[in-house]
């Protein structure tokens, strides 16, 4: 797989942060990591193969060019934009 973009909803919370470290654990084929998260979150950095990466707010556009997407935003959320 080339060019797999994936999004994680909820990526500075405790099971986000799980579903990251389990995508580098496993080394999962991603050529772009989306972290996404509320707006009080965005702009925060998660790391992902030893790099930072910058905290996305959840919007209609962050899903743009994403091939899988990561729910662990609480049931409403996920619902509303799964």
């Amino acid at each position: 797989m080339k060019n797999v973009r994936v999004a994680v909803v909820g990526a500075t919370g405790l099971v986000g942060q799980k579903m990251i470290q389990v995508l580098e654990e496993r080394n999962f084929p991603v050529s772009e990591l989306v972290p996404v998260a509320s707006e009080r979150s965005a702009g925060k950095q998660v790391t992902f193969r030893g790099k930072p990466v910058t905290v996305q707010p959840l919007s209609s556009t962050v899903f743009d060019g994403v091939t899988y997407a990561l729910f662990s935003a609480g049931g409403r959320v996920s619902s509303a934009w799964a």
